[in-house]
């Protein structure tokens, strides 16, 4: 792997997501040697992933080189690689570019989508985790568009004219909402040869609201949101089946639809080479103490969504989401280097910011400890914190100009198909 020896300690990381990243700038010109490992070589802000998904941003506007984050730390590396196994043994990793020894190992490496073990959606659904996947999902949806126009019955043209998005945490009304506006604000004026109801969004859901993970507040004026905006909620509603052209569901509902797009769930991507015991069967986190440190290691951590802790205020582990990966990333970097100074660890507490998610122009719904709120203000604060939260003064401004721009027009100006999308 080339990294040069060092009487350093050696902190190797594990993903540079928001916790990984986190890490790493806490870390920047201590006297460690840091080594950033990744499968790419950027950064991605995954909250707006859904708005490269439906055309409203370029990926390069969410997404950040790793080696700009270190360019300027002293004894920091990134390499670009994936880690095939641990040997904690050995305090050794085994990647694809070659092995390394390490001091501490930090695993910040995220969740992959779940398909709960369903072969046919997994093989035929669009998953949204990463930015390859929502530039997939844009192709798509534009082919489908262009499909449509020459279709030669209504069944074919409504079928590639139907969105079915599964799951309605905050990704999945996020883009029902993105899509939805597509449908009432770009295709009428790209697509006068289409008759707009003929487009269909569908949204479903297994619990019996949508945003579930939010307030009841938030939950009901986002379902609100939603059936002006024209998606078709659908909650208490599994998908069981999906070939590609045909929904079926656990109820009466049927759809025959060119799209479906998966947002239902994740699990945890865990590193091969632990003790099985260390990792909850169901979910793939590693079991952490209250200093993110694996069970049953002294020198393996595990950050953000990979990372399982138990607390009196989340006895079932903290949520998934940025915030708590950021602030575990940051308290670990400070731990470390008391670790390395032979000094007391101090116990990580989660302090909840709140939640919120955006369902289309001027509208969102916010979620804060004392206060819930809905419309334009929420959406306000809901752009202002997204745009503050990207890394990078580039990125910033570039979504801004987007933002603004497709505000003032009705527009959203990415949408091309670079790359066509084969099923």
């Amino acid at each position: 792997m080339n990294i040069p020896e060092s009487e350093l300690p050696r902190i190797v990381i594990v993903g540079g997501g928001f916790a990984g990243v986190s890490l790493v700038k806490m870390l920047a010109n201590k006297n460690l040697q840091v080594v950033l490992l990744d499968k790419h070589n950027y950064h991605t802000f995954q909250p707006l992933l859904y708005q490269v998904s439906s055309a409203g941003l370029e990926p390069d506007s969410i997404a950040y080189p790793l080696r700009k984050i270190i360019k300027n730390h002293k004894n920091s590396f990134f390499r670009l690689a994936e880690v095939k196994a641990i040997n904690a043994e050995e305090k050794r990793i085994e990647t694809n570019i070659g092995a390394l020894h390490y001091d501490y190992l930090v695993l910040a490496t995220g969740t992959k989508t779940n398909f709960f073990g369903n072969k046919t959606i997994e093989d035929y659904s669009m998953p949204m985790k990463k930015v390859p996947q929502a530039l997939n999902i844009r192709s798509l949806m534009l082919q489908n568009f262009e499909k449509a126009t020459i279709a030669n019955t209504s069944e074919e043209r409504k079928a590639l004219l139907t969105f079915v998005i599964v799951g309605a945490g905050p990704t999945g009304v996020e883009l029902a909402g993105a899509i939805a506006e597509l449908k009432n604000h770009i295709v009428p004026r790209d697509y006068p040869d289409l008759d707009t109801q003929d487009m269909q969004i569908h949204l479903l859901e297994g619990n019996d609201r949508v945003l579930p993970v939010m307030s009841e507040h938030a939950s009901k004026k986002a379902e609100e949101f939603l059936k002006k905006l024209g998606v078709e909620v659908h909650c208490n509603t599994f998908v069981t089946e999906y070939n590609g052209k045909s929904v079926a569901t656990n109820g009466a509902l049927h759809l025959e639809s060119e799209t479906l797009i998966w947002a239902a769930g994740v699990t945890g991507a865990p590193v091969d080479g632990l003790d099985a015991n260390s990792l909850l069967d169901r979910a793939n986190r590693y079991k952490v103490d209250r200093y993110n440190r694996v069970e049953g290691y002294d020198s393996i951590f595990a950050l953000g969504d990979i990372a399982y802790m138990e607390t009196e205020a989340y006895p079932k582990g903290h949520p998934q989401v940025a915030q708590p990966a950021i602030q575990q990333g940051k308290l670990l970097g400070k731990n470390l280097l008391r670790l390395v100074k032979n000094k007391p660890l101090k116990p990580f507490t989660y302090k909840d910011k709140g939640s919120m998610a955006t369902i289309g122009r001027n509208k969102a719904v916010v979620d804060l400890k004392h206060f819930k709120f809905a419309g334009f203000f929420a959406w306000f604060v809901w752009m202002f914190i997204h745009l503050m939260a990207l890394v990078g003064f580039r990125n910033r401004v570039i979504v801004f100009f987007n933002w603004t721009y497709n505000y003032i027009n009705f527009d959203k100006a990415a949408r091309l198909i670079i790359r066509p999308f084969k099923k």
